[in-house]
């Protein structure tokens, strides 16, 4: 190697640029790869960064540099495509090359661990083939249409009702690049949901089969890796971060609920998967599905534009019917803890019948406000702008942002009356009321804090699998995916809450998430039955919902998204900033605002206070930018990020950019 020869290295830190570092001695210049893991100083710590490039010259004297501590492999930890990926990936959302980078490695090889070699032990059983059914004209034409492109890069948007039998195309077109020796990547929105996508794949196909998911122990997950990345497993299943996963011979990638917001990334690394696995698919020149009963519009646009190929299934596979939808007018019928009297009698004649019930309600907990009845006062947490919320089991008050717990209190911290009371309906609160009022039925509760330990959402599944006569209740965890068959009726407690929000993806999202609960109704031979209850009855797009046109729904959502300048028409990035000082927060997003002036391409608005103004003891405000073509707001947000890095430093604030954001608010 040359005497002068010096190592420029993505680190995984937010600084978006690379570092340079000596060579250790006596090592072999074929050893020094781009992609290889080496251990490097940086200021007070052990780092392991990512070798880009060898270099002769850098901008820090050579003196002055610091020698890499260890090379720690032999040849690049990364496949092509996914090195390539990251890298666009770094561009496009304006993250760290050395954090992108990171990111796509399991845990224990970011910490520096050596590869391990691969354990057929890790293998799933092989299981018997099981019978497929008969397909409908609408499933075989979509399943013709795909195979044909089985050799190129083609995105398909298979957008079918629910219980149209879209697992069903997907196993059948993997099938058919199974036989050709491919591996198949097929990503899902929720760790909930692998269970049940493996159990039906196992039964289908006679081969080894891995999960990826963030409840798996280090040692799993990169077993599963190193499987993939041998050709050891033919099929991977997993959340969002299974898409860095290497592969040595990908034949396609499926992406089930492709309109799941759980495919973004909310911190850090702000990707969004299911973009990112259109990326590599095009990379790899293979097919891409996306798979959803409610496609998301920015999906409906590419298939409008016919970037995508729209595939459609119009109808319940089988015998099976869509359910009858009907609206409950809470203004005429009120609720009781939740439930109206024509909801509880409707219930009362499914469960007669021996049959499941299902109810909705998108709020954890057992009330969402404690009260004074005396002064008012409402509790708040104390380093957010957030009402605690009350939890029955264990009784605690909880902050569903910054997670701090507190006991009750006995009386009112402001006027010290013991007059305080929960108020409101949350999922807890309702399990106790059907308890009450079912007392021999069994309620099944499934939230998030019902399925935090690991297994439990499984054995939970179990239990209304072996339940014949049932009442499940949960959040949006039961919207996603899952095939109750016993389910005859879905009861919509509070269908309000996406109606008027000043999120502009609100309504879009409550449309998505009401269809998809809807769609648990039904499902087998039995009919079904949706009862949606409602204080605006009138609504038009709640009109459309309930009369199960959700193609209406987002046609209309495309028309007032165009005359309104919004995504999928426009392209957004969120800034974002937060400090303990208000006014620092202020004045550094006016200084930004600045530098979009004379700009006639770039619409900034804002700053704005978030949704939760102050959370975990910082003030969050954000400046919402807007540009007409995707190109113009990357070359602003790349000369954006090079202007706050020369003067970010004198505001202390900690600031973050959101490209494609799910949440504006």
């Amino acid at each position: 190697m040359h005497k002068n020869s010096i190592l420029r290295l993505a680190l995984p830190t937010p600084l978006r640029r690379l570092f340079d570092y000596l060579p250790p001695d006596s090592v072999p210049s074929q050893q020094l790869t781009p992609g290889i893991r080496i251990k490097v100083p940086f200021q007070s710590r052990t780092l392991v960064g990512i070798l880009i490039e060898i270099v002769q010259e850098s901008s820090v004297p050579y003196q002055k540099l610091k020698a890499a501590l260890a090379i720690l492999d032999d040849a690049s930890i990364f496949s092509p495509d996914i090195y390539q990926l990251c890298h666009w990936a770094s561009d496009y959302y304006h993250c760290s090359l050395g954090e992108v980078l990171t990111n796509a490695l399991p845990s224990s090889l970011r910490k520096g661990k050596l590869p391990i070699s691969f354990d057929n032990n890790f293998l799933s059983p092989i299981s018997s083939r099981d019978t497929q059914p008969q397909l409908n004209a609408s499933q075989q034409h979509a399943i013709t249409t795909i195979c044909a492109e089985k050799n190129n890069f083609k995105t398909f948007l298979l957008d079918g009702v629910t219980g149209s039998g879209k697992t069903e195309i997907y196993l059948q077109v993997m099938a058919e690049l199974l036989q050709d020796g491919k591996q198949i990547l097929v990503l899902v929105p929720e760790i909930n949901l692998t269970p049940q996508t493996i159990a039906r794949f196992r039964a289908r196909f006679q081969l080894p089969i891995a999960a990826l998911h963030s409840n798996l122990s280090e040692s799993e997950r990169l077993q599963a890796w190193l499987a993939a990345q041998s050709g050891n497993i033919r099929i991977v299943i997993g959340t969002r971060s299974t898409i860095f996963t290497p592969f040595k011979n990908l034949g396609l990638i499926i992406v089930d609920e492709e309109h799941d917001s759980s495919f973004k990334q909310q911190d850090r690394f702000r990707y969004h998967a299911r973009d990112l696995a259109v990326m590599r698919a095009r990379l790899n020149n293979i097919p891409i599905i996306l798979g959803s009963a409610t496609p998301s519009l920015e999906s409906l646009l590419n298939a409008k534009r016919n970037r995508y190929e729209h595939l459609l299934l119009p109808k319940r596979a089988g015998n099976a019917q869509l359910p009858n939808v009907q609206i409950i007018n809470l203004h005429t019928s009120p609720t009781k803890e939740g439930l109206s009297t024509p909801l509880l009698q409707t219930m009362q004649d499914h469960l007669h019948q021996n049959n499941q019930v299902m109810l909705f309600l998108n709020r954890r907990g057992f009330a969402p406000v404690m009260y004074c009845t005396q002064c008012q006062h409402i509790i708040n947490c104390h380093r957010c702008d957030a009402r605690m919320v009350y939890h029955h089991s264990p009784q605690r008050l909880h902050c569903h942002y910054c997670d701090a717990k507190r006991i009750i209190p006995t009386s009112c911290e402001k006027c010290n009356e013991n007059s305080l009371l929960p108020i409101g309906v949350g999922t807890q609160k309702l399990e106790q009321k059907l308890i009450e009022t079912f007392p021999d039925v069994p309620i099944i509760r499934i939230d998030k804090d019902s399925t935090k330990r690991k297994g439990t959402m499984q054995n939970l599944l179990d239990k209304i699998h072996s339940h014949p006569k049932a009442i499940l209740l949960g959040t949006q965890m039961l919207a996603k995916g899952h095939h109750f068959p016993q389910v005859t009726l879905v009861g919509i407690i509070d269908a309000d809450g996406g109606l008027f929000s000043a999120d502009f993806r609100a309504t879009e999202q409550m449309g998505q998430l009401l269809t998809q609960v809807a769609g648990r109704a039904g499902r087998a031979e039995k009919p079904g039955v949706v009862l949606v209850q409602t204080h605006h009855p009138e609504h038009s797009l709640l009109q459309t919902l309930t009369k199960g046109n959700y193609s209406q729904f987002a046609h209309t959502l495309l028309t007032e998204r165009e005359q309104g300048y919004l995504p999928p028409f426009a392209h957004f990035a969120v800034f974002r900033a937060e400090a303990p000082i208000e006014e620092n927060v202020i004045h550094f997003l006016l200084h930004i605002k600045t530098l979009s002036i004379d700009i006639p391409t770039i619409n900034m608005l804002g700053p704005v206070s978030a949704l939760l103004s102050k959370r975990k003891g910082l003030f969050r405000k954000h400046l919402l930018i807007r540009a007409a073509k995707r190109q113009a707001l990357q070359t602003f947000l790349k000369q954006l990020i090079q202007q706050i890095e020369n003067f970010g430093k004198s505001y202390p604030v900690k600031w973050t950019l959101d490209v494609d954001p799910v949440e504006i608010i």
